[in-house]
């Protein structure tokens, strides 16, 4: 036996690190692009004849170990360069050799008459970098790798990581409009391929992102300052889906993944018969003089099934080559995603009672949505080089959302019908409503570009685009109940309703862009002019059958047990057509610009006028005695802009920026409507201004590395008639009051965005921050006793800010990639913070969206050359959201739920967590 003592042990491991610490040299540096000097990242680095070797990480460094001394050589390589070879000697093994390693792209390729050159991958890093750099204007890009990468599924959840831009979410938690620097979705437009494309909404102008599959895009633009010759309808900003283009070479993509969502661990899927629903009302099958029965509407939206969904299912392609010596370029690329979402929501109505600040609330709603959404995209993109100046283009993309929703409601009377809380004892409430919404959006367009001479060249688009809604046969089947020592039950059946909605939306547009280059005073000038015209023909169809149970008497779980078993008396057999959203819409758009630039660094100039003529008319199809059934509105505007970059070096940018720009009323606000709710109506406004903006930026920003950027910058926007929808007087009769759109004074906006991105070796950061602060003031009512002691209503002034805006908006991403062993992972947080989510038409009960933070995490791991796992996690902390007043009653002393110390809640929605696994196939 032998004794070894820990002073000899300790002894031994410390020579054997200290050998292993001098087993050779180090080298390090960058793998980079030997013309612009980008970093290249997952370069391979191999020392000859030996084993040696490393990858070069996100910000192209490289590190290799314990290399002996001796002289070798050193092998880098990477797709699409030429495998270059370098001299190195290790002279000692303490020896750190730091030496940068540049990589020449291959060779471009000469073909007969017309010299093809390479071109750059739309939708790298390095692109969406080096466009931010050399963009005319503010502008922020999301590469197409950073989506794949990301672990958002579409567009609106993509964008919520663009500094200054948050999201408003829909009935699953899924983001569905942008909020672009606190300006709500109203004042921003949505461009594919640089073209502006319809809305499918019944009412407004203003684009669903969630409807477009963010695997279709090479890149997410988003314009925060307008040149002239872009459209002049945005104040917050213009959002742009670069899809995918024809690549160099054949080109194959494709995944398929699926997941599941924690909610339906723990509830049923409920779900309806939505393939065999009628898609046309009795109305329009058999005309307007048709009596429906009950026979004319079939049991599909009513007849239910519940279940355990099946997991999620989603799949994309991309396939694209170039042909004919590389003249004739194509891309077709396709997106399916089969989901099943939804969220438990707790929901309270309440009413101004007497003097009392605050609301009084009357009912507690607990709502299950359960969403069954199928989303597809198809992009086709064909392009036709003629020659080295003159090219053809021609883009088409299909993009549809079919979310079929069942709502299932239980309410509890609050302060009526006995409620006690303590017994047990209250009256209840039951509602169903199923619901099919298909909405789809088509864009075609013809574009070509021809260089004419060296220094004049032409540009045309012609372009037809059709966005189209269709809500078929919505249903609710409302019950009474009882909740008796807390046992509940339901009993009869109330009236209920099916509705039929439809629209669509059709644009004809054509574009043309001349471009001169000239010189002036000895100074490069490059020169556009240009102009757009645009037909907009938009139509919109709604229907509405009260129905009442055959038997009022009718006891649930006695006469019936399932919703389709309940028999109805049609009250309106000819149907409900004179609402006010039955009409038609059509918009002439006439604008024209001129636009120079300057081309000399470091300063550069771009600025212009555009000057825009809209005529827009409208007519209620069904009208009732409104005094404006048809109306119109004429207008023309002139927007200035003007625009400087001073670039003292490569890395370094100052950008000094002036628009200005308007927004339009939605179609529907100016349609005469009327709605009489409880207490108030709600009206449209045919007098209702469009609202004009003078904008300024001032951004300063630094690229250290190709990769790698910090921006500064500050915003003022100045709103002359901004449109809110507030509580107002009638101009005839003072003493009415009504809630609806209209035009309040001045508003102003401004903040501070940060925006930075750094790489060190495997692990990477994105951060950004936004500062918002804007305000506006519109009328409000108030209720007092006046001096005989009557109630009385009287109108005050608040001011607050703009609908939507939050003070702060953050996000952090942490990244990390190890090329070597074929990892890519990224942990992202964003916060949004408090927001006006409705603007009440009593004084200080505007409705606030709690501040949240949601995190989101995603992985991919290559397996092979050509195949990669990923995986995406989505709503990590299961955040809700909240809604709340700014205030307590103390009539809601005894009303549960209500744990938010100093406000009153309005609405809390829990989606629970969702999970994704696939697989990634790359050629």
């Amino acid at each position: 036996m032998y004794c070894i003592s820990i002073s000899k042990i300790y002894l031994f491991i410390s020579l054997l690190f200290v050998s292993l610490g001098a087993l050779g040299g180090t080298i390090r540096g960058r793998a980079i692009d030997a013309a612009t000097g980008q970093p290249i990242v997952g370069a391979t680095l191999i020392i000859e004849h030996t084993k040696l070797y490393g990858i070069s990480g996100l910000d192209g460094s490289y590190l290799i170990k314990n290399v002996p001394t001796g002289l070798y050589k050193i092998r880098i390589s990477y797709v699409s360069y030429r495998t270059m070879s370098h001299d190195i000697v290790i002279k000692s093994d303490d020896h750190i050799l730091a030496i940068d390693l540049p990589l020449e792209a291959e060779n471009d390729r000469q073909l007969t008459e017309v010299t093809i050159k390479a071109k750059r991958d739309g939708s790298s890093d390095h692109t969406a970098r080096d466009l931010e750099r050399n963009a005319l204007q503010v502008t922020n890009i999301v590469s197409g790798r950073t989506i794949e990468l990301s672990p958002d599924l579409t567009v609106a959840n993509v964008i919520q990581r663009v500094s200054g831009i948050s999201i408003e979410r829909n009935s699953n938690g899924d983001g569905q409009y942008a909020i672009l620097r606190g300006m709500d979705k109203r004042y921003n437009y949505t461009l594919v391929n640089g073209v502006k494309i319809p809305s499918p909404d019944n009412r407004y102008r203003y684009v669903p992102l969630d409807i477009f599959p963010a695997e279709l895009l090479d890149r997410l633009e988003v314009y925060k300052a307008l040149t002239p010759s872009m459209e002049g309808d945005a104040i917050g900003g213009a959002i742009n889906m670069v899809m995918k283009d024809a690549p160099d070479r054949l080109t194959v993509l494709a995944n398929v993944s699926s997941g599941y969502s924690e909610l339906f661990l723990n509830r049923p899927f409920v779900n309806f018969d939505a393939k065999n629903i009628n898609s046309q009302s009795p109305y329009d099958q058999y005309g307007n003089q048709y009596s429906a029965k009950f026979s004319d509407f079939n049991k599909a939206p009513t007849t239910y099934t519940s279940h355990n969904p099946p997991p999620n299912l989603l799949g994309s392609f991309a396939i694209g080559n170039r042909f004919f010596n590389r003249r004739f370029g194509v891309m077709l690329a396709g997106s399916l995603q089969n989901t099943y979402r939804g969220s438990n929501s707790l929901f309270f109505n309440g009413d101004v009672v007497d003097t009392l600040r605050g609301i009084t609330l009357t009912k507690q709603s607990e709502r299950q949505y359960s969403e069954h959404q199928t989303r597809y995209g198809l992009h086709a993109k064909m392009d036709f080089r003629i020659n080295e100046n003159n090219k053809i283009q021609w883009f088409n993309a299909l993009i549809s959302l079919a979310n079929q929703q069942i709502r299932e409601t239980k309410s509890t009377e609050l302060g009526i019908g006995g409620f006690d809380p303590v017994l047990g004892n209250a009256t209840l409430g039951y509602e169903t409503r199923s619901r099919l919404t298909k909405q789809k959006i088509y864009n075609s367009t013809l574009q070509g570009t021809h260089q004419l001479t060296p220094v004049f060249g032409v540009n045309w688009s012609a372009v037809y685009s059709l966005a189209t809604n269709e809500v078929p046969d919505q249903t609710y089947v409302p019950l009474l109940g009882i909740r008796k020592n807390f046992v509940e039950t339901r009993t009869t059946v109330q009236d209920g309703q099916r509705r039929w909605e439809h629209n669509s939306d059709t644009d004809l547009a054509g574009y043309l862009n001349l471009t001169l280059k000239t010189s002036l005073a000895g100074m490069a000038v490059e020169w556009m002019a240009g102009g757009l015209y645009r037909d907009k023909q938009r139509t919109n169809f709604y229907n509405n059958y009260t129905l009442r149970p055959t038997n009022p008497f009718a006891q649930y779980g006695v006469d019936f047990t399932n919703y389709n078993q309940i028999s109805w008396n049609i009250q309106n057999p000819l149907g409900s057509v004179a609402s006010a959203l039955n009409y038609d819409a059509t918009e002439k758009t006439t604008s024209g610009y001129l636009q120079f630039r300057t081309t000399d660094q470091p300063l550069e100039v771009t600025g212009g006028v555009r000057i825009e003529h809209t005529d827009q008319h409208y007519a209620m199809k069904f009208p009732i005695g409104e005094d404006n059934p048809t109306g119109s509105q004429i207008y023309t505007d002139v927007l200035p802009s003007l625009h400087f970059r001073y670039r003292p070096t490569e890395k370094t940018n100052w950008r000094l920026s002036y628009f200005r720009s308007l927004n339009r009323p939605g179609f529907f606000e100016i349609v005469p409507y009327r709605i009489v709710n409880e207490e108030y109506q709600e009206r449209g406004n045919p007098n209702l201004k469009r609202a004009i903006a003078d904008n300024v930026d001032l951004r300063y920003e630094f690229f250290p590395r190709p990769l790698e950027q910090f921006m500064i910058g500050a915003f003022y926007k100045h709103i002359k008639d901004p449109i809110e929808y507030t509580l107002q007087k009638d101009a005839i009769r003072g003493q009415d009051l009504y809630y609806g759109p209209g035009n309040f004074g001045n508003a102003t906006n401004f903040g501070l965005e940060l925006d930075a991105i750094k790489y060190f070796r495997q692990w990477g950061i994105k951060a950004n921050y936004t500062y918002t602060n804007s305000s506006i003031t519109t009328p409000k009512s108030k209720r007092i006793r006046n001096e005989q002691g009557d109630l009385q209503t009287i109108t005050v002034n608040q001011t607050r800010s703009l609908y939507g805006q939050s003070a702060h908006i953050a996000n952090l991403s942490l990244l990390y990639k190890d090329t070597e062993h074929g990892w890519d992972g990224q942990l992202a947080a964003s916060y949004t913070g408090g927001r006006i989510n409705t603007v009440s038409q009593f004084v200080d009960n505007d409705l606030y969206q709690k501040g949240f933070v949601q995190m989101d995490a995603s992985a991919e791991k290559r397996i092979g050359k050509a195949l990669l796992l990923f995986v995406k996690a989505n709503n990590l902390l299961n955040t809700p959201t909240e809604i709340f007043i700014k205030n307590v009653s103390s009539k809601n002393s005894d009303v549960p739920n209500q744990d938010v110390s100093g406000k009153t809640l309005i609405r809390r929605d829990f989606y629970q967590r969702s999970y994704l696994l696939g697989i990634r196939y790359k050629l």
